[in-house]
């Protein structure tokens, strides 16, 4: 494989680090307010119907006015991409890498103005965008390389008077649906792993962080992707989602979001219409109940660090977040003490102040985190935090439960939202039964120096992504494979060595000499 490294984080305590930043906010606020089309085959297309896009720490603060494509629009955009994949198929693979090398290059050159769009329409505080923008740098760049991989496909045995060969072609038209919570990262990746691999794909961002998804698709037509093979239409679910998941055309839905949207998604893509004529491919990645275990062995203060940091660190938005706390008995109180010490020293606000925590995505995360606030104070302990200060932004203090069993609602449902609660368990296979009593199996963590204990979790911890001594984030493209089992997706593994193979189908050639 052509040589990959992973993008570095930027160092914020640096002052020329932070002035770049400061110049990307000023940049940044001169298009707010402003009106974005749709882009169809290259065309800006204005609709008559627009939704705003806010910064959710300062609600009156408009980032963009974004076009909303209806059916029209949506079937004008699959017409283009079914014509344009004839040709687009037959790119090569180094043409197709070749614009993914040159979107990364000008996202890397601006990437300040990135994170602090992040910042402003996605509510990320600094170093959360700005990993959110290198990790969009690091798609691109790591699955550039995979599909050189992939052009020659795989070998096979060929015969003596027969050679054989085994080779990788695209699907067709591909939807992806992306998410608000890693509004460049996530839409990078999940657009260009179809586009590189010669699908044509019509891209509905999350509503609530289109703007971003704009300028990316701003950044591959710079890089020199034709019109056509990206075609840009944020819309109402409701309105052009189920039309285009259901469409007969459409050959591959990419979806990132929640459980239930997805689990529909997986129904009605599995319903052949008429005049179909392939099984459709549904990737999904539909969130999780993450859950870390602590043992009698641990350190308690790395423990406590990597459960707050996984816990609040972007007001727990992510599908990998640490919601749930498996401890052992003995060393349980210690360890909630700990924690909730720690959570009392964050700082939430504005994060274009860089503080810790920011706020959360919209009223009705705002909405549905005061639920299950309700109903965490009804099942066990309020340690710290349960309130929300929701006058200028959506902001939501970072909780604590505890005195939880691990089947009550609070320990069993996403919440997403910075709540995490507290469980005992009698002994270390105990609290891996417990950890594996949900639907989902996502992401997980053990803190231990038990090896015995280590290795028990990697056999029996059902979750896709498993770490030991750190926290349950912070996965990085090409080192840590990203997918989950049960009612977490697909286990597509996204940033791994085979998901781009989810988007191309074998094809078997034999010549007889």
């Amino acid at each position: 494989m052509i040589p990959y490294k992973h993008e570095p984080f930027t160092d914020f305590t640096n002052e020329d680090n932070k002035a770049s930043l400061k110049k990307g906010f000023e940049t940044i606020k001169k298009d707010f307010g402003s009106e974005y089309p749709l882009i169809i085959n290259g065309e800006r297309v204005l609709t008559d119907k627009k939704l705003a896009s806010y910064n959710p720490a300062q609600k009156d603060e408009v980032i963009g006015q974004m076009s909303q494509a209806g059916e029209k629009e949506a079937l004008d955009a699959m017409e283009v991409a079914k014509e344009t994949f004839k040709e687009w198929r037959k790119s090569t693979f180094e043409f197709r890498s070749d614009v993914l090398f040159k979107a990364a290059t000008i996202i890397r050159k601006r990437k300040f103005e990135f994170t602090a769009l992040l910042v402003k329409e996605a509510g990320k505080p600094w170093k959360e965008a700005d990993a959110d923008t290198a990790e969009a740098i690091d798609f691109l760049e790591y699955y550039a390389r995979q599909n050189i991989e992939l052009k020659n496909g795989k070998p096979v045995v060929s015969r003596p008077g027969e050679k054989n060969r085994f080779d990788y072609i695209p699907l067709g038209v591909g939807l992806v649906i992306s998410p608000w919570n890693f509004a460049l990262a996530i839409m990078a990746g999940t657009t260009s792993a179809a586009l590189v691999t010669g699908n044509t794909v019509l891209l509905k961002p999350s509503s609530k962080a289109s703007v971003i998804s704009y300028k990316f698709v701003e950044v591959l037509e710079e890089a020199g992707l034709p019109k056509g093979v990206v075609n840009f239409i944020p819309g109402s679910s409701r309105e052009i989602g189920d039309l285009l998941v259901e469409h007969k055309d459409t050959a591959f839905v990419s979806f990132t979001g929640s459980r239930d949207v997805g689990v529909n998604i997986y129904e009605k893509a599995a319903i052949v219409q008429e005049g179909q004529i392939n099984l459709k491919r549904v990737i999904a990645e539909m969130g999780g109940k993450d859950t870390i275990v602590v043992d009698s062995s641990a350190d308690l203060d790395l423990a406590a660090e990597a459960i707050v940091t996984s816990a609040f660190a972007f007001s727990g938005q992510k599908c990998s977040a640490c919601s749930r706390v498996i401890a052992l008995e003995d060393i349980h109180d210690e360890l909630l003490e700990k924690v909730v010490s720690l959570t009392k020293d964050l700082t939430i606000g504005n994060p274009e102040e860089d503080n810790f925590m920011g706020p959360v995505i919209d009223q009705a995360s705002v909405e549905k985190i005061e639920k299950y606030l309700e109903i965490g104070k009804e099942e066990g302990k309020l340690e710290v935090g349960g309130t929300i200060d929701n006058e200028t932004g959506h902001f939501v203090h970072p909780t604590v439960f505890s005195g939880l069993k691990h089947d009550d609602r609070v320990m069993q449902e996403e919440i997403f939202g910075p709540v995490v609660g507290f469980a005992k368990a009698s002994n270390f296979t105990e609290a891996i039964e417990f950890a594996n009593d949900t639907d989902y199996g996502l992401t997980g963590a053990v803190i231990t120096k038990n090896r015995e204990h280590q290795e028990e979790a990697r056999r029996d911890f059902m979750v896709g992504n498993l770490y030991f001594n750190r926290g349950c984030t912070a996965a990085i493209v090409g080192y840590h494979p990203f997918g989950g089992f049960k009612m977490s997706g697909t286990d597509s593994k996204a940033g791994g060595p085979d998901y781009l193979t989810l988007h191309m189908q074998g094809k078997t050639s034999s010549e007889m000499f």
